[in-house]
């Protein structure tokens, strides 16, 4: 059993239903992303980045697919209460499974077009020893040692 299966199991049998499916629909749509928990919610990592966040509630199940995916799904996700990065499927609702799977879609295209556009620092330097030396006395005689 999977720590995200350890997550869901608690929860009343319709939640963990909806949460079961939204956990395979991203599975479906992402077979290449690991099963991670983080922030205390399941997660689904891709290329070493979070691609997509989920979590149970007593009236909604919450799906995070980040900030910058909002504006791209606006219309789509004009029918249920959003946040910053945030979506809100109502318990009493099918889950968008559709919705779903486009959206990690397009997340798994942002976290590569992102890996490919990552400019690498120089490699580093070795850095030069500075000496730190007192500051000039106006007027005075220099320090003897």
């Amino acid at each position: 059993m999977s720590a995200i299966d350890d997550y869901i199991a608690p929860f009343p049998g319709p939640v963990r239903k909806l949460l079961l499916q939204l956990k395979r629909t991203i599975q479906k749509a992402a077979p290449a992303a690991v099963e991670t928990m983080s922030y205390g919610i399941p997660t689904f990592d891709f290329e070493g980045k979070h691609l997509v966040h989920f979590a149970g509630y007593a009236r909604h199940i919450g799906f995070y697919p980040g900030a910058r995916v909002g504006a791209a799904f606006e219309r789509e996700f004009s029918k249920y209460k959003t946040g910053k990065g945030s979506v809100q499927f109502p318990l009493d609702e099918p889950l968008p499974v559709e919705l779903v799977g486009r959206v990690v879609r397009f997340r798994m295209d942002q976290t590569l077009a992102n890996a490919t556009n990552v400019k690498r620092p120089a490699t580093k330097t070795a850095k030069k020893a500075t000496q730190k030396t007192a500051p000039k006395r106006k007027g005075a005689a220099p320090r003897r040692r």
